[in-house]
Parts: C-alpha cells; structure tokens; sequence
C-alpha cells in the first residue's frame, strides 16, 4: 500500500487519488493564436523524466482538492508535498 500525504487531510491510502499530469505547465497567453501543432504540443507533449519530477495530484476521495508532489519516478517516493499555488521546491 502506497501512502500519500495530503497537503490538508494528512496521509491516506493511494487509491483516495488521482493523478493530474505534469506540474507547473503554463496556459498559454493567447491560445487562439496557436497553430494546430504548437496547441497540440502543450495539450500532449509532457516531460517523462527519469528520476525527480513535478506532478499535479487530486485527493478525489477526500477533500476534493489539488496539490502538487515531487515523485521520483524510479523509486516512486514521494520527495515533497505542497499546495497549488506555492512556489515549487527545487529539484535536485
């Protein structure tokens, strides 16, 4: 069983989750100027690091709120755990 702690309700099991993708992907300004090719790489393309990575995550079955975490992505540990909207740690 996978704990993952949530920035509001404290730790819970995995499956009260949900994964949101990658963390800290800006909108862009103006979205209707985009071609069809620059709107699909910010709708599609993602980074898939090897190691330490941002991630949006949601407690679906809890408070209903997001958050963001640092994952490892080999170890699947969970480095850091903040709320939406602070500033992101610093990856190593």
């Amino acid at each position: 069983m996978l704990l993952i702690s949530c920035p509001w309700c404290g730790d819970r099991d995995e499956v009260e989750f949900g994964y949101g993708g990658q963390a800290h992907v800006p909108y862009p300004p103006d979205p209707e100027a985009l071609s069809d090719a620059e709107w699909a790489e910010y709708v599609f393309m993602r980074d898939n690091p090897k190691g330490e990575f941002a991630e949006r995550w949601v407690h679906a079955a809890g408070c209903r709120r997001w958050f963001n975490v640092i994952r490892n992505t080999v170890t699947n540990d969970f480095v850091a755990v903040y709320r939406s909207g602070e500033l992101k740690s610093v990856l190593a």
